[in-house]
């Protein structure tokens, strides 16, 4: 790729300096990228930086406003990074004389199947007294702004809310036993209303909750083996009450006096490192991390959990120097509410880089070849670490590229509104960096 620019003018600042205003410009006149078939009619907007030579190598529409879907997790990275310390806060407890009251963090590990440690499980196990957990901190809804509605009974759409167990999911499965005949259950198991519907013309397991109701409807397939996991309703904390009185083998209520984490002396108990959540999060691009990540920080920060106060108080404080100010409404991406700018994305990385360092960067974030970059930029693995992002009509790929001449490009490419196959805007976006990479 020829890039032909002009130098307007340059000054020895920080990425966060030069990110910030106009006067470090480097202008574009070829536009390749936007220029590809499949881009012509879509809306693109890109920004990359060169981080070593401080300048931007292209723009193009870099201060424009897109959906950026998962690329928004990087936001939630950042507070997650900035407010939640070396480890996650499983819950708050304080033991009186004939009970234990629990205050929940929203910590989205608890009876994960994903961790098979349990330091909040085995401390309420041990504890000879009632449990009574108090939500008082949750100051939300279950669903975020701007999701659509009928990914409901998808399992990347779970609900959230104070006290996440099994990942606000039930796993479901049906398996072939040795007579023919097939058995469903559920993982863990459940006593809510399941019915089963035998659909010889199906000939595919596939379960639908309703919509509203923890009730299960599942049509027999004639697979050997499948699963599938769908979210149930978690009736604020009802369900994972329900759910952890048969794991922790006692008696739990729930108690609704007005507390806040500072309300008493509580003592803290901590689940796990952050970055054993961070580095899924990232590579398979998990929503429901990502949501309660920022539902966390929202606590600890305000003592209570709301997406809208916690957005807004950080584009008040750490962010407030973002080149344009975004419209930020969830923490995963799934809203199309969420509005920001490719200049966002590559200030924020600088942001990143800067506080948290590129090593511990480059484990976070994929590279070629790893998680939501696993049939991609495998000749590049190792150089490139970047967040994908997609919906229906949204591409966006956000991150850091060394170069062959080992300079740090921080980059960000969001696509809105294509009508072609979303393989052919990747393979755009992979030529693309790629180029990025040989010229540079």
């Amino acid at each position: 790729m020829r890039i032909k620019y002009i130098l307007v003018f340059v000054m020895p600042v920080i990425l966060l300096q030069a990110c910030s205003t106009t006067k470090h410009v480097v202008q574009n006149t070829e536009e390749e990228l936007p220029q590809q078939p499949e881009l012509k009619s879509a809306h693109v907007g890109v920004c990359v930086y060169d981080e070593t030579a401080n300048i931007f190598l292209y723009k193009y529409q870099s201060d424009k406003y897109f959906t950026p879907a998962s690329n928004t997790k990087l936001f939630s990275l950042y507070a997650g990074l900035k407010y939640l310390g070396d480890s996650l806060i499983g819950i708050r407890y304080l033991e009186r004389d004939t009970d234990i009251l629990i205050l929940p963090t929203g910590d989205p590990t608890l009876l994960h199947p994903d961790y098979l440690s349990q330091p909040v499980i085995d401390f309420l196990k041990s504890k000879k007294r009632n449990i009574y957990i108090n939500d008082a901190n949750w100051k939300d809804r279950a669903l975020g702004a701007g999701w659509s509605w009928d990914d409901y009974n998808d399992d990347y759409s779970q609900e959230r809310n104070a006290l996440p167990v099994y990942g606000n999911t039930i796993r479901w499965a049906q398996t072939q036993q040795d007579d023919g005949s097939f058995i469903s259950f559920s993982i863990p198991e459940i006593n809510w209303k399941v019915n089963f519907n035998v659909d010889t013309s199906a000939k595919k397991f596939f379960v639908r909750r309703s919509l509203g109701e923890n009730i299960f409807e599942i049509t027999q397939g004639t697979e050997k083996y499948k699963e599938q996991y769908v979210p149930f309703v978690t009736h604020s904390i009802e369900s994972a009450v329900e759910l952890l009185k048969d794991t922790v083998g006692k008696n739990i209520f729930i108690t609704h006096p007005p507390l806040t984490i500072h309300h008493s002396p509580f003592t803290i108990l901590h689940s796990r490192p952050v970055d054993s959540v961070f580095v899924p999060m990232m590579h398979r691009s998990d929503n429901f991390f990502a949501e309660q990540t920022l539902l966390m920080v929202s606590n600890e920060k305000l003592g209570v959990m709301n997406d809208e106060k916690i957005t807004d108080t950080l584009l008040k404080t750490d962010l407030k120097d973002l080149p344009q100010k975004p419209e930020w409404a969830d923490g995963s991406g799934l809203s199309r509410f969420n509005l920001f700018t490719p200049e966002d994305f590559v200030w924020l990385l600088g942001k990143l880089k800067s506080e948290f360092g590129f090593d511990r960067m480059k484990r976070i974030l994929p590279t070629g070849g790893t998680g939501t970059l696993g049939n991609r930029y495998k000749q590049d693995s190792g150089y490139i670490f970047a967040k994908t992002g997609s919906l229906s009509g949204v591409a966006t790929l956000s991150g850091y590229l060394i170069t062959k001449k080992n300079h740090v490009l921080i980059f960000s490419i969001l696509v809105n509104n294509y009508s072609a196959s979303g393989a052919l805007v990747r393979n755009d976006f992979e030529k693309f960096i790629g180029n990025l990479r040989k010229e540079y």
